[in-house]
């Protein structure tokens, strides 16, 4: 994961404008928001990156941590927020020294792609030791082995079309093919798993997990699942 957490904390182009930008994190927080089962609940966004829209998020509770690995990202993340005294930012290391069971629900959206498998089965850990009971890990944004590119770029401009931003998106993808990340992508690859992969290592995990009927974000063709520690019945 390392060489991802170094270029989305370097000046990359992963989107086509500001508009694709800030629209990608409004539906974000739309979504998390929709999984906040309570105005007290906590919440843990797991490798949150820019989280533009995570006021919302707070908003909808009574405290959320972002925990980010990048430091530039997380330098930004702590000067955005520092007035509001709902948001907390968090390295990953920090999440080792929270109090077990203080989370209501947990986030890793558009983060397991990054991850190696044993990365993601230490995420795992991590959260799980950090849910309530009755808490909820909420994994969005798994990439199918089945799905390739093709249905990526066709999610991008299907949503850059309702948005106004065919244009730039058309270039976005220009500019992307010739990038550092289609480079990095080529050279480390993404992590891809079917629905009975993901459930089952989550069970491994020591959760009981089911696939959400809508992804978390605008392409319906990745995956969100939401597990429970396994004695809770998904």
């Amino acid at each position: 994961m390392d060489e991802w957490i170094d270029y989305y904390d370097s000046t990359h182009t992963i989107y086509a404008s500001k508009l694709h930008r800030d629209l990608h994190f409004q539906i974000i927080a739309r979504d998390i928001i929709g999984y906040i089962s309570s105005p007290d609940s906590v919440v843990l966004d797991y490798a949150c990156g820019e989280a533009l829209s995570a006021a919302k998020v707070a908003d909808a509770c009574a405290q959320l941590y972002l925990a980010e690995p990048a430091p530039g990202v997380r330098g930004r993340l702590i000067a955005r927020f520092a007035p509001n005294t709902r948001i907390r930012v968090r390295s990953l290391e920090d999440l080792s020294r929270m109090a077990e069971n203080s989370v209501d629900l947990a986030v890793m959206n558009s983060v397991a792609q990054y991850m190696t498998p044993d990365e993601l089965d230490s995420a795992f850990a991590v959260i799980r030791r950090l849910l309530k009971p009755n808490g909820r890990l909420v994994l969005g944004d798994i990439l199918r082995p089945e799905v390739g590119m093709a249905r990526d770029v066709l999610a991008l401009l299907k949503f850059a079309s309702a948005h106004g931003f065919l244009k730039d998106a058309l270039y976005g993808l220009a500019s992307t093919a010739l990038s550092d990340y289609r480079q990095l992508r080529t050279r480390v690859g993404l992590q891809r798993y079917r629905e009975d992969e993901m459930i089952d290592k989550l069970a491994a995990a020591g959760f009981a997990a089911s696939r959400a009927h809508l992804n978390i974000g605008h392409n319906p063709w990745r995956m969100t699942f939401v597990a429970r520690h396994a004695f809770q019945r998904p």
